[in-house]
């Protein structure tokens, strides 16, 4: 699947699209298909602050529970409810399925992150 070259990626497998202060976040079509069927998503309320390396919730599949690495720094302001009676539908299409939205501190922290071409050469190596 190729992966939207309007989102920037991190190593730990999160995509984050940014529309000024404001950006969308969720895991990459990589992270799901590593991680299998998706049964439960632990995302933060609305107003709660995250940053840019530490972790924001966790994704449990019927293999492992895994933690979500915040792409950047910022106020939630929107958490997809949709994801907490349909948690398979990250399975269905990743990028589409978006976690949380949230208001950028510092829109700059995006630049260091990997572009969609980055990103499907680092995925490359790391399963090669």
């Amino acid at each position: 699947m190729p992966y939207p070259t309007d989102f920037k990626y991190t190593k730990e497998h999160e995509w984050i699209k940014a529309d000024g202060k404001n950006a969308t976040i969720g895991i990459t079509d990589h992270a799901q298909e590593s991680l299998g069927d998706i049964v439960f998503v632990d995302l933060p309320k609305p107003g709660a602050d995250i940053t840019a390396g530490k972790t924001f919730g966790s994704v449990e599949s019927v293999k492992a529970v895994s933690d979500l690495y915040a792409p950047a720094s910022g106020t939630v302001t929107e958490v997809n409810g949709e994801l907490g009676t349909a948690p398979e539908n990250i399975n269905k299409d990743a990028h589409a399925s978006w976690m949380i939205k949230l208001t950028l501190k510092d829109p700059n922290e995006l630049n260091g992150l990997l572009s969609a071409a980055d990103y499907e050469k680092f995925v490359a190596e790391e399963g090669g």
